[in-house]
């Protein structure tokens, strides 16, 4: 994948932060998420951002910033400065991350790319993936509009658009590296009917991020906090199926990630039995590994209701997810034959 191994040690690490700032950012977008500080800072600042108010008068005014919106009108009228400062920060550590990314992957990208040390198929992945962290401003900021005007919160479609662009990006970083440390050119998307069962797993794995956000965004975990019945009733009981598939319910939403769940457990337990029945060996640690952080998250998710969505639990949850989608490019890129 590189023409001159003389990069090699360099090229690794290179991947190695880059896998490790945006598994970062989800981790702190996600706190950000929790604390409901996403709309603290209401105008996009692409440079004049950069660094945080450096006095009191630089404070006041993102305050009355903020003061202007929905959310401080109807939810928090009486929040202090004080408290500004904490929401506040959580939002800018979130974009001083994603100006940090970018920076962290164009210079030494176009250091490689002008040493001609990328072959032509893996400099035109990378470029893709530049345009994609790019394009993740832009997602986010379209996010945050959403919530300035009519809403006390931002769109959980398009919070749930912002973080799969995320996992997208960060498991395609993955793929490199596995494929590279490997070395292996082995293609995630592969079109034939091995190990299909895992290309199923997957597929929920990815949708179930997709609508964990949307839980996430509908604040959908503080209606039914029991399991494993919601409130003694396998369908939740304020929900009307004449709406059937209403993704704007945050009693269906809660109830569809419940059940993904429930499928993707499933899957897991018929695919260890499968490798475990076909003695293939060379699966069984990846596995195992892939087993355990699913009864984690399992156990995460249970937890994060019991305990009336406490942070720590919620945070873990998410944290877990990103193991779960590392453990799970592992067991598929080593189920792949070279």
């Amino acid at each position: 994948m590189l023409k001159n191994k003389k990069y090699h040690i360099f090229f690794l690490t290179w991947l190695v932060g880059l896998i490790t700032l945006v598994a970062l950012i989800i981790v702190v977008g996600g706190l950000t998420r929790l604390t409901e500080s996403g709309l603290s800072i209401t105008k996009w600042e692409l440079f004049n951002g950069i660094l945080p108010p450096l006095n009191e008068s630089e404070w006041e005014k993102y305050f009355i910033q903020y003061k202007e919106i929905p959310q401080f009108i109807l939810l928090n009228p009486n929040m202090s400065l004080v408290q500004f400062k904490v929401i506040f920060l959580w939002e800018y550590y979130h974009r001083l991350l994603g100006r940090v990314i970018g920076l962290f992957f164009i210079i030494p990208f176009l250091f490689l790319f002008f040493k001609n040390v990328l072959k032509k198929n893996l400099a035109i992945k990378l470029s893709l993936l530049f345009f994609l962290i790019a394009s993740q401003g832009l997602i986010g900021w379209y996010m945050v509009v959403s919530g300035l005007t009519n809403n006390v919160s931002v769109s959980h479609y398009r919070l749930a658009f912002h973080l799969f662009t995320a996992f997208i990006i960060f498991s395609s970083l993955v793929w490199i590296f596995m494929n590279y440390y490997y070395d292996k050119r082995k293609k995630f998307f592969q079109i034939n009917s091995n190990f299909l069962l895992l290309k199923i797993l997957l597929f929920f794995i990815f949708s179930q991020i997709i609508v964990g956000a949307l839980v996430s965004g509908l604040d959908a975990g503080k209606i039914y906090q029991t399991w494993p019945l919601m409130n003694g009733t396998y369908f939740p009981d304020d929900y009307s199926f004449n709406n059937l598939f209403d993704l704007n319910s945050a009693s269906f939403v809660q109830f569809i990630h419940r059940n993904i769940a429930y499928l993707i457990l499933l899957l897991t337990v018929c695919l260890g039995i499968f490798i475990y029945k076909n003695k293939l060996i060379k699966l069984y640690s990846s596995y195992l590994f892939f087993f355990l952080i699913i009864i984690l998250q399992v156990v995460l998710g249970i937890s994060t209701l019991f305990s009336d969505l406490n942070i720590f639990f919620a945070s873990s949850h998410q944290v877990s997810s990103i193991f779960l989608v590392v453990s799970s490019l592992n067991l598929y890129h080593r189920s792949i034959r070279s």
